[in-house]
């Protein structure tokens, strides 16, 4: 199995760690190539947006949904989390991310997308010492609970949206990972 699906599958697998069916909505923010958005499209069926910044890896993405096979239902949004949050707040039930950037931007960043319960799935770096890289008390002030930890071929961190977002979340672009919520 190539590395990038198996890694795909540890989302699933982080996500049915906590759940019994397959998410009703689900955004892959920083999707770059697409990966693990279109194989949990594939997987789950549900509508899949694929969120990038870069339009070249959108133009790919759209292109590659034309193709015959391509996952159904899934879409492109090009743009920045920061500017694009608001305009599609509350819509997803899961966000999952990988190589997105320090913890606390990326927490700042995905949280207004996610609907209250929804889950966000972060993979982690292989390093044990990663666990603590989720400050409680930061997540908080953020609306989002650190539901855990799952550990498979990859290290999967799962956090919960707990209430509403507050209005300054996310901050205006760059923000987030020039003024971090925590260290």
């Amino acid at each position: 199995m190539a590395p990038q699906i198996e890694h795909s599958l540890g989302f699933r697998d982080a996500w049915q760690t906590f759940r019994n069916t397959p998410p009703a909505s689900l955004i892959d923010l920083g999707s770059g190539g697409g990966i693990p958005g279109l194989v949990l499209a594939e997987l789950w069926g549900c509508p899949t947006t694929l969120l990038d910044s870069m339009e070249k890896r959108c133009r790919s993405l759209e292109e590659y949904l034309t193709y015959p096979g391509a996952p159904k239902g899934a879409s492109v949004v090009c743009g920045r989390a920061e500017e694009l949050a608001r305009s599609l707040e509350g819509r997803f039930e899961l966000l999952t991310m990988r190589s997105f950037g320090p913890p606390a931007a990326a927490a700042e960043c995905a949280v207004r997308f996610v609907q209250v319960g929804g889950l966000i799935i972060v993979s982690e770096p292989p390093d044990p010492a990663s666990t603590t890289r989720w400050d409680e008390s930061g997540l908080a002030k953020l609306k989002l609970r650190l539901v855990g930890f799952v550990e498979k071929q990859h290290r999967f961190v799962v956090l919960e949206k707990t209430g509403e977002t507050a209005s300054i979340y996310p901050r205006a672009n760059g923000i987030p990972t020039k003024k971090l919520l925590w260290q």
